[in-house]
């Protein structure tokens, strides 16, 4: 069965919401991989392009060569029900049909922080990161991370430092080390922690990959911190994410003026945690001894339908009124209704005129 989640995987790695209906309509990933191509088409409107694709990839495709393959680069899968399958993912709406990895996987008993932030990072964000890394690292905290340089680079560099475990979620193959620049902190993560990714091997990391990357770095993580970001940076799409799986978020505050910290102050401006010092987040983590206080609240809440809707489309970035109502196909009236309630009940905040974030 492993064989026929490879393939689906390898296939649809870009679209694992498609790959999950098929195994459910279906029954397995074997039973799917039987199915003619126009009986999918028909099962499928609106995903002929995708269809065609996975159905094509079977007369190239052999089961003992890929197989092969893996072992030769010491590539290992699993499966979305696997038993080493992380239980973290497993809950994910979108959650990952496999992956490949090299090294190991993140042990499920022990607690994870994903650490992420600007490529062109200052001095002062690659050296906060590497300070948290390594001192949570040391308290026994797992290190997940991007792998790319600036801020990722450091957060894997001081956890590999302590002599913790560190692991890099890449947005292509594990077989491709990108940036070429790492390749010392790929080479050590293989020894001392892993390389992962949904994407099967030889896949290049294109563009478009890293967003849906970013839900693995959350989802495999107990907390979030984000450590310098732009404005407008894909690191505050995994706190988006973060907070849509319920997980904490922290930013490091940073200069007023300075546009490397404009994420993370904004972040922290519409209620993120402010990341003072890892013994702070250690305590979070209930690994050091907590301070007696008001426990921060989690990022889990009880909606109404409407209210979940137009919920699930704010971020922690602004959204216009007209880009709700596009996402959500609700009236303007309809809209301005729900997101007053939820102004009332402290979910969301019109920080300008008919702009909103999610609180």
């Amino acid at each position: 069965m492993e064989a026929y989640w490879q393939w689906l995987c390898s296939s649809l790695f870009y679209d694992p919401g498609l790959a999950h209906r098929l195994v459910k309509m279906y029954g397995s990933p074997g039973e799917v991989y039987l199915r003619k191509e126009e009986e999918l088409q028909k099962a499928f409107p609106g995903k002929e392009g995708c269809i065609a694709s996975l159905c094509g990839s079977r007369a190239s495709w052999s089961f003992e060569w890929e197989q092969e393959r893996l072992k030769r680069q010491d590539i290992r899968f699993v499966s979305f029900e696997h038993p080493e399958y992380p239980k973290k993912l497993r809950n994910l709406t979108d959650a990952p049909c496999g992956l490949f990895f090299r090294g190991e996987l993140p042990e499920e008993e022990k607690p994870a922080a994903a650490l992420v932030g600007a490529r062109d990072c200052t001095a002062y964000g690659s050296n906060g990161a590497r300070w948290f890394a390594r001192e949570l690292a040391g308290a026994g905290v797992q290190i997940i991370s991007g792998m790319a340089r600036g801020v990722d680079g450091a957060a894997h560099r001081g956890a590999l430092e302590a002599g913790g475990a560190s692991f890099g979620v890449l947005a292509g193959g594990v077989d491709i080390c990108y940036p070429e620049s790492n390749r010392d902190i790929y080479m050590e993560l293989e020894q001392r922690g892993g390389i992962l990714s949904e994407a099967p091997p030889g896949v290049r990391p294109l563009r478009h990959y890293f967003p849906l990357r970013n839900r693995i770095l959350s989802g495999l993580s107990d907390m979030v911190l984000i450590i310098e970001a732009r404005q407008k940076s894909g690191s505050l799409i995994t706190a988006d994410y973060g907070l849509e799986q319920g997980k904490e978020v922290y930013a490091l505050p940073g200069p007023v003026g300075s546009a490397l910290s404009e994420g993370c102050n904004r972040l922290i401006q519409q209620g993120a945690g402010i990341a003072l010092s890892p013994e702070q987040l250690l305590e979070e983590l209930h690994i050091l001894p907590g301070i007696q206080g008001k426990k921060k609240k989690k990022n889990k809440i009880s909606l109404e339908r409407s209210e979940n809707l137009v919920y699930s489309c704010l971020r922690l970035q602004a959204q216009n009124l007209e880009t709700i109502c596009g996402e959500t196909g609700l009236a303007p009236g309809e809209v301005l209704r729900v997101l007053s309630g939820l102004q009332i009940k402290g979910h969301a905040k019109e920080v300008y005129k008919n702009y909103y974030t999610r609180t």
